[in-house]
């Protein structure tokens, strides 16, 4: 049987699977009584993600533009890009093992989402390797000031595609899930 779910480089959910996220509209949610708590706390989360690829964002421009030092970019991508890499695995991994099998009982026309998402973390994965990889390989050139500068234009097209990754997925992931919780509690996700 052909795979038929849709990639990473869709423009978002199909219709089928956004019939709670109209039902509970992003800008209800945090007026909702079932908010507080789990889905707070995931899409903090979730914001930290986005605030990590962000300052990723900015450093590497700030290196490329002149305004940022070969040693302090190093030290930053270092610890930023360390962070945002081994964060995001403990959060799919977590997902992937307790929310997504919990949540998916829930509602069954939503089970197909569950299944993108979690082909979203195996796509995600080898793209976070890259990602540390090239990051290592620039990390490494920090002695030869003409080769760092060099190897940074081409860094700067993986933390690019980590950011719209990201983006998508944490949109799609949330689209989905706070919905689901916002409607049937979070009894039995802690």
């Amino acid at each position: 049987m052909p795979d038929t779910l849709p990639d990473l480089t869709r423009d978002g959910l199909p219709p089928a699977l956004r019939v709670l996220v109209e039902e509970y509209p992003r800008e209800a949610w945090e007026a909702h009584p079932e908010f507080a708590g789990l889905v707070q706390f995931w899409l903090e989360r979730h914001m930290m993600f986005r605030k990590l690829g962000d300052l990723l964002q900015q450093d590497i421009e700030g290196l490329i533009d002149g305004g940022m030092g070969p040693r302090d970019y190093g030290g930053r991508l270092s610890r930023f890009g360390g962070m945002l890499i081994n964060q995001l695995h403990g959060h799919h991994q977590i997902e992937d093992m307790h929310y997504f099998p919990a949540l998916k009982g829930f509602d069954p026309r939503l089970e197909r989402g569950f299944d993108i998402l979690d082909r979203d973390h195996h796509e995600i994965d080898p793209m976070l390797h890259r990602f540390a990889e090239a990051a290592n390989g620039l990390l490494g050139r920090l002695d030869a000031p003409d080769g760092f500068r060099d190897a940074a234009g081409g860094f700067y097209g993986e933390v690019e595609g980590v950011q719209r990754v990201l983006a998508r997925h944490l949109a799609d992931e949330e689209d989905l899930i706070v919905p689901v919780i916002l409607k049937h509690g979070s009894g039995g996700l802690h």
